[in-house]
């Protein structure tokens, strides 16, 4: 009896250690647990310790909160312009309800996967390839916001969207190649033709400048000359002026007249003196014996000057 008693006490302390263990769920941060109540949906267990009713409640499902990345399968797209591109991208989304990404979608991770390549291929088809390498992020924002709709029925809310490669055929990649090279080539054609014609208006500028430069010096000089002439002339004039003032004042002072007469027949003593000296022709007067009329004559002369 005894023995058969402590089997029994050993059974229930059994028992109980399973019923604590099925009573008792401690579930981690980021973490939800969907429970069943005799197969219908009861409560979504939270971070932290809970209590369920041993064999009545079930763990049916367990979910992460944390944010997932997806990576989606590659495949090929048909561009606007009929090209082929083999696109590889992935995707970040996070379980935002329990309960509706347990009984919303059988299973949502392939749901969201295969609706994120089948919206992927509608946006690549209404772009050219060119734009395709152009508009990654207008490709990514219209596939989060077309599965973000559809998935928030899941429980899931879609992050972002990021393509991660995109690969056209061999034969459009060199093409591409033989593109880009062209556009290089023409580009270095251009710029060595704007800096010949740069260079051209910088050579024609100079010379202008030079021209412009010259010709100011020369009408500065001219202007130079004309002023050192006429300075000349003014100073020459009156240099006469002052000359002429101080013979005048010479003349009227006492025996004055009679140097002037003399400086006069000397003059004109002396002119005559050199006729012999040249071939000229000169009217001269007809009694050249009769030197005393001639000075005379002089004298006469500058008398009535006077």
């Amino acid at each position: 009896m005894e023995l058969s008693s402590g089997v029994v006490a050993l059974v229930f302390f059994v028992i109980a250690l399973v019923f604590i263990f099925k009573t008792i769920n401690v579930v981690p941060q980021q973490h939800a647990l969907v429970v069943e109540r005799l197969g219908k949906f009861h409560a979504v267990l939270g971070p932290g310790l809970n209590i369920v009713v041993p064999f009545i409640d079930r763990v049916a499902y367990k979910h992460s909160l944390k944010e997932i990345p997806l990576d989606v399968p590659p495949q090929v797209c048909i561009t606007r312009d009929n090209t082929q591109l083999q696109v590889d991208g992935i995707l970040y989304f996070q379980v935002t309800d329990a309960m509706r990404a347990s009984y919303g979608s059988s299973n949502y991770i392939q749901a969201i996967t295969q609706l994120a390549q089948t919206t992927l291929r509608s946006v690549i088809g209404k772009m050219e390839l060119d734009k395709t390498f152009e508009e990654r992020d207008h490709i990514n924002t219209t596939i989060v916001n077309a599965i973000d709709e559809s998935a928030a029925n899941w429980g899931v809310k879609v992050l972002r969207y990021e393509i991660k490669d995109l690969t056209p055929p061999a034969e459009i990649l060199h093409a591409m190649q033989r593109q880009i090279t062209a556009e290089r080539e023409k580009r270095a054609l251009i710029a060595a033709s704007e800096g010949r014609r740069q260079e051209q208006i910088n050579i024609a500028s100079g010379e202008r400048e030079a021209s412009i430069a010259r010709s100011e010096g020369e009408r500065q000089a001219s202007i130079n000359r004309a002023q050192g002439e006429a300075s000349a002339i003014v100073a020459l004039a009156e240099a006469s002026a002052t000359a002429l003032r101080q013979v005048g004042a010479a003349i009227r002072e006492p025996g004055g007249m009679d140097a002037v007469n003399l400086r006069v027949a000397e003059h004109y003593v002396d002119a005559f003196g050199n006729l012999a000296k040249t071939n000229n022709s000169l009217i001269v007067p007809a009694n050249m014996g009769d030197m005393s009329s001639v000075i005379a004559s002089a004298l006469q002369i500058v008398k009535s000057q006077k």
